[in-house]
């Protein structure tokens, strides 16, 4: 994390721009209201596309917050148990992997939807489509990782059975990408920075991009979930997170050449070109667009044709969401 110096230079230079603007700090807040707790745990994982969750540290800050943790997790599944066990109070995560857990009964609140699509997929000459997969080795972390989870709800959407049709390869030693850009298998489902560096090294072709292809580029892909107690206990607090995190998204939109400068000097990625490039293809501006509800219910129907859930999609938007904040700070941050 950045120094008090840093984070004042940061802060400095974004009213320079006047984008201090969206981060008036208490002043949104109810007359009276004062936060429950001032302390507030995020993960910290790998990534560029999670970016608001890196910047919220200093929005977080003038909400008056003042103990402001990281915690290094796993991306995906990982992230959805830290929220569970309460190893972490918040964190953007994938919009599938945290039906998952909810499914299985896990105390997670989602609490709103950040942004569209972020997720590449590459496939190696020859393949065209996801249905082109069919018999095909596709690169994942781990199955149960976001990028089979994600994949494996994409390929059903086409009529492939994920557990049947696709030959799934992990390697413990060697990343996914890497495999691909060896040739080693013939698709590769990657996130920020990921694809930008495939794109710049000229590897693969892009079969699926979900900022703009459809279905994928109409639901959330990065939503903010909590753990369910802290959310119930707290909600002037929470409603502070994610009023921190939803303008955040917004400079990412408006500011990315500095929001990628602060990723770089927090040690949150370490390219500044592919985190710039990454910034200006991620569609941020769009959380105002869409209905979170809709994202949980369309990837609860993808996973449950899978057999990744077994509960309606009612039955997971009623105990695991909670769009309350969400919809007051629609209305509450209107552009």
């Amino acid at each position: 994390m950045q120094t008090s110096a840093g984070r004042r230079r940061f802060l400095a230079a974004l009213a320079a721009t006047g984008a201090a603007g969206l981060m008036g700090p208490t002043n949104s807040r109810a007359q009276g209201e004062r936060l429950e707790t001032t302390s507030v745990r995020l993960a910290k994982i790998t990534g560029t596309c999670i970016a608001p969750q890196y910047l919220a540290e200093e929005l977080l800050r003038l909400e008056g917050f003042t103990d402001v943790r990281y915690i290094l997790f796993e991306a995906g599944l990982g992230q959805s148990k830290a929220i569970a066990r309460g190893d972490v109070d918040f964190s953007l995560n994938f919009a599938a992997p945290l039906v998952i857990p909810i499914d299985a009964g896990e105390p997670i609140s989602i609490i709103g939807g950040v942004h569209t699509g972020c997720f590449e997929l590459f496939g190696r000459e020859g393949i065209r489509s996801i249905a082109d997969l069919k018999g095909k080795t596709v690169g994942v972390q781990g199955l149960g990782a976001s990028p089979h989870v994600f994949l494996a709800a994409m390929a059903a959407h086409v009529g492939l059975d994920p557990l049947k049709d696709i030959n799934w390869i992990t390697s413990p030693k060697i990343a996914p990408k890497e495999l691909f850009a060896e040739g080693r298998i013939d698709a590769f489902l990657g996130f920020p920075p990921e694809p930008q560096e495939l794109r710049a090294r000229k590897i693969g072709r892009v079969i699926v991009n979900s900022a703009i292809d459809r279905p994928w580029s109409q639901y959330y892909c990065c939503m903010l979930a909590g753990n369910r107690e802290f959310v119930r206990r707290n909600p002037v607090a929470t409603k502070a997170v994610l009023r921190a995190i939803l303008k955040a998204t917004d400079l990412c939109a408006s500011e990315p050449d500095r929001v990628a400068k602060r990723m770089v000097d927090g040690g949150f990625t370490q390219r500044y070109d592919y985190a710039l490039q990454a910034l200006k293809e991620i569609p941020y501006t769009k959380w105002r667009d869409y209905d979170p509800e809709d994202t949980i219910r369309f990837y609860s129907l993808r996973l449950g044709e899978v057999g990744m859930v077994k509960s309606s999609p009612q039955k997971i938007i009623a105990q695991g969401t909670d769009w309350r904040f969400w919809r007051e700070l629609k209305k509450e941050l209107k552009t």
